[in-house]
């Protein structure tokens, strides 16, 4: 029972539910999110082909070429973190299949080990002729060249990172724009279905392989010339 007089306070208000995660994207990206990043990509590779033929700052390419991959790049690895390696659908390869696979792999690691021999001696003597009989001399700069050929090592490697991560997107998703029966968890941007299909859009494994593969080609290229043209000097 309640006294004469006494004040009860209102029910609380429910909060509206917020079925764009709190940020209104817009209808075109969201019903066509690869072609948006086809777009983006596209739009920053103009910009490094004009970086180039106007031969701005030195810095102004790095940033193209980051900012051309960074979407598809961040959804990608959203999507992957967010994935458990249980969810990925098991390969229906034949036996053949396999084993053609593994030789293609042993047949490419030989001829790398081939081509790491072959370079190792001809920077060796390269080195060798350049120093002289000075152990000092030869010591620095195979010192130089080694720094100089981290970059060139960490870009390969970034690549065979895209390439493996493209390979599962394949498997996860397929190369449609909106995949039907993607099997991702149910907490994955459970709040935000509009954001949840721009974010799986752009992580398309052909807009990955270009986007970020292509660019990371154009920065070994770069990369190899500086360091030709700087142990030539």
């Amino acid at each position: 029972m309640s006294m004469a007089g006494e004040e009860h306070p209102a029910p609380a208000r429910k909060a509206p539910a917020l079925h764009g995660g709190g940020a209104r994207l817009p209808d075109w990206l969201v019903r066509n999110p690869l072609h948006a990043g086809w777009l983006w990509t596209g739009s920053w590779v103009l910009l490094i082909v004009a970086d180039e033929l106007v031969d701005l700052a030195g810095w102004t390419w790095y940033v193209f070429v980051g900012t051309a991959a960074l979407p598809t790049l961040g959804c990608t690895v959203a999507v992957l973190n967010a994935t458990p390696r249980r969810y990925l659908r098991p390969a229906k390869e034949s036996v053949l299949s396999h084993f053609f696979v593994r030789f293609l792999a042993l047949t490419a690691a030989f001829l790398v080990w081939g081509v790491s021999v072959v370079a190792s001696a001809s920077i060796s003597t390269t080195v060798q002729a350049l120093a002289g009989d000075s152990e000092r001399a030869v010591t620095s700069l195979g010192l130089n060249l080694l720094v100089a050929a981290v970059p060139l090592v960490v870009t390969i490697l970034w690549m065979a990172l895209i390439i493996r991560c493209a390979w599962f997107l394949r498997r996860l998703r397929g190369w449609r724009q909106a995949p039907e029966g993607m099997r991702l968890p149910k907490k994955f941007l459970r709040g935000s279905p509009r954001a949840r299909r721009v974010v799986v859009g752009l992580a398309h494994p052909g807009l990955l392989l270009v986007a970020g593969l292509g660019t990371s080609i154009l920065a070994l290229f770069l990369g190899a010339v500086e360091l030709t043209l700087n142990v030539m000097e």
